[in-house]
């Protein structure tokens, strides 16, 4: 069985991933690292809702960012997202 430890950290990955929205994020971030403005525009969505969903993200340890001059760009730390995303694909398609 698993520890609780392990599973507490799983519902809380499971719920911050559990948007459309983020999920496709961490799918794009996946790929490579990307600014609020180019997710926002890829998402078709408005830079203030993609920060919202990258700050969740970022604060439960899935993503980072780096600023690069005035740009601060994200992208996946946690491998665990990969594997979600991948599980997703097969399951889900």
């Amino acid at each position: 069985m698993l520890p609780t430890e392990a599973l507490d950290r799983a519902a809380g990955m499971l719920r911050v991933l559990a948007h459309p929205h983020r999920l496709r994020i961490v799918e794009i971030l996946l790929e490579g690292r990307h600014s609020v403005g180019e997710l926002a525009q890829m998402l078709q969505l408005a830079p203030n809702a993609v920060s919202q969903h990258l700050n969740q993200m970022k604060a439960f340890g899935i993503l980072t960012s780096e600023r690069d001059g005035r740009t601060v760009y994200y992208r996946v730390i946690d491998p665990n997202a990969m594997t979600l995303i991948a599980c997703i694909r097969k399951h889900c398609q």
